[in-house]
């Protein structure tokens, strides 16, 4: 089970090298939106490195185009310019079709908005995205998440019978089910009350920990982003900022001066 202890001291993790391996590389990325005179450039040919087994905060006043990189990293959404890798795929040259077929088996989302099916109970929801798959699930896996999610006495109950940070932690235990070579995290704490944040960011965490699993999170909570090996900063559609080692007052202070 998960508990509302403080967050736990850690070694430092190595910093992100050439001899690291990747899990995401974005490259001169751009996004516009509209054309002319209306065109909005919401990503300024970003270049970004996202290390493998590592958990990653993006941050950034509103409009820096912090939710346009998660997207585009995550193939939710086409780049103008510019190249996206997952691992030794290049997502940014694939149809609408074969990123669909990536997101499905590839990569895991946690949402604000959790996008849990209210007609299905935890379980359903859980093993959603191997049934849309046609896979099977490691019945070892699933049962370990159930366990540190704490789950075990709610899997037959539907998302109207679940506190929100229940519902919360199921969507998690969805994401991660498939075994993603990335997770998704866009506000995952935005709706919670802080005992839950804590245990959502304590979990994803400790995916990290010890099980290698390659987090982003996007958060404008500094609290949150401080559970991160690393922060990336935006401002106007560019990378402002990188932060190892995060703490609450560091990433307060970066953001005061990029004016967040």
């Amino acid at each position: 089970m998960l508990t509302t202890q403080p967050r736990p001291e850690y070694r430092t993790p190595p910093e992100v090298s050439g001899l690291e391996r990747l899990a995401l590389r974005g490259t001169g990325l751009v996004k516009m939106y509209g054309k002319g005179d209306t065109a909005v450039t919401a990503l300024r040919n970003v270049n970004v490195e996202i290390a493998a087994g590592r958990f990653t905060a993006i941050m950034g006043p509103s409009g820096s185009g912090k939710s346009t990189l998660m997207h585009c990293l995550a193939g939710l959404d086409s780049v103008t310019g510019g190249q996206v890798m997952l691992g030794d795929t290049l997502i940014s040259a694939l149809a609408d079709d074969g990123r669909t077929t990536l997101r499905r088996d590839r990569v895991g989302f946690v949402f604000q908005s959790l996008n849990l099916l209210p007609a299905f109970t935890a379980r359903q929801n859980i093993l959603l995205p191997l049934d849309l798959a046609g896979r099977r699930p490691d019945r070892q896996w699933f049962d370990l998440l159930v366990d540190i999610l704490g789950l075990g006495d709610r899997l037959d109950h539907r998302p109207s019978e679940l506190s929100g940070g229940q519902q919360q932690r199921v969507a998690i235990a969805r994401a991660l089910v498939p075994r993603p070579d990335v997770v998704f995290a866009d506000e995952p704490t935005g709706n919670l009350d802080s005992r839950s944040s804590h245990q959502v960011l304590a979990f994803l965490q400790r995916t990290v920990r010890e099980y290698g699993q390659t987090v982003v999170m996007v958060t404008h909570d500094p609290i949150a982003a401080a559970w991160a090996d690393r922060v990336i900063m935006l401002a106007d559609g560019q990378i402002v900022r990188s932060i190892d080692n995060p703490t609450t007052a560091c990433v307060i202070g970066a953001l005061g001066e990029i004016g967040g």
